[in-house]
């Protein structure tokens, strides 16, 4: 009986240091974006004397962050409807197209992609890109983002498919949908859950991604935030009050869409876990 609180203790405090490790370093870029370079190397993790928002000012008043802002929507909207589209296709012709060798093949090949690290294809894929003319274009970023986010798209999307009754589809066929209209019609909206899961893990990657889009892109005007986030630190003068703030104003439209669609994605995560 004296052991039963521990157990029940133990993993609350694991949990809470888990939530203390993951919401440290946020607050510690919010905080830094309101100090001064001096009040920050005097004083790194206390508060800041006062509230002083002219880190932020200062980023937002220069036009190129919105531009920057602007590309990284752009490109990460972009790509990640493209991911989506693509991978429900593969989806449904492999769990509902009677082709069993090929779709072991898909399978195979699917999963042998999760199993290559991006970093390794970067000469390739740069060498491709230049080759398609692609270089210095949005295009450079959508088609590598889409390509390798379709992978664990086409995983996360088939389990929930499986899950679905075939008896919905057949009523479709009754009624006359064709394959297409069946797709649109019954298992885009039934998927939808699943599919705004799906859409938010490609988001915040391509919203994030640095490495592609510094090697990619050559232009200050086609650079995404993290490319801009970088170069803030010299031209600022390694201003580490404005490049936090940079920082800060990044993660922003992550944390509002995780907001929004936090019980969706906790859906989309279990779905298809359950068969019903």
């Amino acid at each position: 009986m004296e052991t039963k609180p521990k157990r029940r203790v133990l993993p609350h405090i694991v949990l809470l240091a888990y939530v203390i490790a993951i919401l440290y370093p946020l607050w510690f870029v919010i905080v830094s974006s309101m100090k001064n370079n001096t009040e920050l190397f005097d004083d790194p993790w206390g508060l800041p004397h006062r509230l002083d928002f002219s880190n932020y000012t200062n980023v937002l008043a220069n036009s190129a962050i919105w531009r920057n802002f602007a590309n990284s929507l752009f490109v990460g909207v972009v790509a990640t409807c493209s991911t989506i589209l693509l991978s429900t296709a593969i989806a449904y012709a492999v769990t509902r197209m009677r082709f069993k060798i090929l779709n072991k093949i898909v399978y195979g090949l699917l999963l042998l992609s999760l199993l290559i690290p991006p970093a390794s294809l970067l000469i390739p894929l740069y060498k491709m890109i230049q080759d398609f003319g692609l270089y210095n274009t949005h295009l450079a970023l959508i088609v590598p983002y889409t390509a390798f986010g379709i992978p664990l798209s086409v995983f996360v999307i088939s389990a929930f498919l499986k899950s679905v009754p075939l008896e919905l589809e057949e009523a479709g066929v009754m009624d006359g949908l064709s394959t297409y209209g069946i797709l649109g019609r019954i298992i885009i909206p039934l998927t939808m859950p699943t599919l705004v899961t799906v859409f938010i893990l490609n988001f915040i990657n391509n919203w994030n991604e640095y490495i592609m889009a510094s090697l990619f892109l050559s232009s200050q005007e086609l650079r995404t935030m993290p490319v801009a986030v970088v170069a803030f630190a010299d031209k600022f003068n390694m201003n580490y009050g404005a490049l936090t703030a940079s920082i800060a104003i990044s993660v922003v439209p992550v944390m509002i869409m995780y907001g929004f669609f936090q019980k969706s994605i906790i859906e989309g995560v279990t779905a298809g876990s359950v068969k019903g």
